[in-house]
């Protein structure tokens, strides 16, 4: 029988949220997931049982880190997320797309630079390889 989502063992708690463990364990020193509270010493031998908020927010952070934000950044939008403040919750997303903005500037050059030399390279079987080359200096 598998685990309602409001008592989850923190290995279901990771499965369920496509993570490890140890990542659970992680995000929790770093203070984005609450550790709660073990359970009584009964028959659970006082094990931590994790509801459907830790999970929907190990999804946040899931997420956010693939949408490219920092642990950092993930604590701040998770803060933001109590206290509502729209205003820095876009500025921080507008620092992300700047961010990302940059970085498909630099693929986009790095890929030019490879058409450009893979070209080179097919233009003639004479001397070095412009690609080897290139990689040498």
């Amino acid at each position: 029988m598998s685990p309602t989502n409001e008592n989850m063992t923190i290995g279901a708690l990771a499965q369920t949220g496509g993570v490890g463990v140890e990542t659970v364990r992680y995000y929790q020193r770093r203070g984005l997931l609450e550790t709660p509270r073990r359970a009584g010493s009964g028959v659970d031998g006082g094990v931590r049982r994790y509801g459907s908020d830790a999970l929907r927010r190990l999804r946040f952070i899931r997420s956010a880190q693939a949408a490219g934000f920092t642990l950092e950044q993930i604590g701040e939008l998770l803060a933001l997320d109590a206290g509502a403040d729209r205003a820095r919750a876009r500025a921080l997303a507008q620092e992300r797309l700047t961010a990302l903005d940059e970085k498909i500037a630099e693929l986009e050059a790095a890929r030019a630079a490879l058409r450009r030399l893979a070209h080179a390279c097919a233009e003639t079987d004479k001397g070095p390889c412009p690609i080897l080359a290139s990689f040498e200096g």
